[in-house]
């Protein structure tokens, strides 16, 4: 393998390389050489958590077909009841159970 060096990186590029690299869980080095894979096409270029999303939808569905499927019931859908409203507290009113608030 070899290894070359990059100089004079903008700030923003490097922080965003960080910040994808730590999103996937790899270092900036890593994801450096799966952008540059990606770029020059020797990988297809898909987010590699898709993929192994992907891998796990199709070994669910193959476990399944070999049994002759799953149907499911259909859900019943009703309206949703409407959210629930917050008055905002002032300093020094308690709140429902008595406590005091303090911010």
């Amino acid at each position: 393998m070899h290894s070359i060096a990059i100089r004079q990186i903008d700030t923003s590029l490097k922080n965003r390389l960080r910040f994808e690299a730590a999103r996937q869980g790899s270092s900036m080095e890593e994801q450096a050489r799966r952008i540059l894979r990606c770029a020059l096409g020797t990988v297809p270029a898909v987010n590699a958590l898709a993929t192994q999303h992907t891998r796990l939808a199709n070994r669910i569905h193959a476990r399944f077909a070999a049994a002759g499927g799953v149907d499911l019931p259909a859900v019943p859908r009703s309206i949703a009841r409407p959210p629930a409203k917050f008055e905002p507290l002032k300093f020094g009113q308690a709140d429902r159970h008595g406590n005091p608030v303090c911010a």
